[in-house]
């Protein structure tokens, strides 16, 4: 772990955009989809309340991969005298538009869970070791960590295909680790044979596209798509998936995209409304 040792591993995906297990009942609670109104403390006690506000979703399962977690950290930056910890920030994105989604209709996990910090709206979120994989400890070994979250989402993938669904989804959610001058804008890696996920990946570009056309004094946006054969969530997971890179933890500018907690909220809009185009 990079607190204890102070060595920062190279994270496993080592991205570059072309140029330019035992379910914990108590944090993953079955979502009655008849319910218009849910409870869900994994996302914190004044979020915890879910409003059901259409069904335009209804049918459709999200699997919603937050990176790294429990004994890994992921990439780690610094503001200040502060740490900032990729899987944090991953995470307060991931499970703001996994409540998004719920509010659509569809059916959705948290595969990688922190029982205790629900959806977050301080600047610094302070690092922690303490998430699972849906209940169960994250192993420390790099490669059983991923296979133990991709094994969770195949089996229930195969869980809902036996029901007969069939619009299943993965996206994983990450911060990445340039050099601190590189500004990164959001970008979106597929599996190079799936075509399925290359068009939602296409699309979740477009929408991001538009929305710095609109949120953006100068509407530049240079976030790519970008084949991944060697990611093993990209290449193992059954449901078509997407691993979405916010950011550069390590450039100043981008601190901005996921410090501020209306930003992180902006972020799940937007992939959000992605997955809305897509559907």
């Amino acid at each position: 772990d990079y607190r204890d040792s102070k060595i920062l591993w190279v994270p496993y995906h080592e991205l570059h955009c072309a140029v330019e297990s035992k379910p914990a009942s108590a944090t993953s609670p079955k979502v009655n989809t008849t319910e218009k109104k849910l409870k869900l403390p994994i996302l914190g006690t004044k979020e915890a309340i879910v409003i059901r506000k259409s069904k335009k979703l209804e049918g459709h399962v999200y699997y919603l991969i937050a990176g790294h977690g429990g004994p890994d950290p992921g990439a780690v930056g610094s503001r200040g005298q502060n740490t900032l910890c990729e899987d944090e920030y991953a995470y307060d994105v991931t499970l703001r538009l996994y409540k998004l989604l719920i509010e659509q209709g569809a059916q959705a996990y948290m595969i990688i869970q922190d029982k205790n910090d629900g959806i977050r709206d301080d600047a610094i979120l302070t690092c922690d070791r303490d998430e699972t994989c849906h209940g169960a400890k994250i192993p420390l070994n790099q490669t059983k960590r991923l296979k133990q979250r991709v094994a969770h989402v195949n089996q229930l993938f195969y869980h809902h295909q036996k029901k007969g669904i069939k619009a299943q989804t993965c996206l994983s959610i990450h911060v990445d680790s340039r050099s601190r001058n590189h500004r990164q804008d959001v970008f979106f890696c597929h599996y190079p044979s799936s075509q399925s996920s290359k068009k939602l990946a296409t699309q979740l570009q477009k929408t991001f596209a538009k929305k710095y056309g609109v949120h953006r004094q100068g509407g530049h946006y240079a976030g790519c798509v970008s084949e991944r054969g060697n990611l093993y969530v990209l290449k193992n997971t059954l449901p078509k998936a997407v691993l979405v890179e916010l950011a550069n933890i390590q450039n100043k500018s981008d601190h901005r995209r996921i410090i501020q907690p209306s930003n992180r909220q902006a972020l799940a809009n937007w992939m959000l409304e992605g997955l809305l185009a897509s559907t």
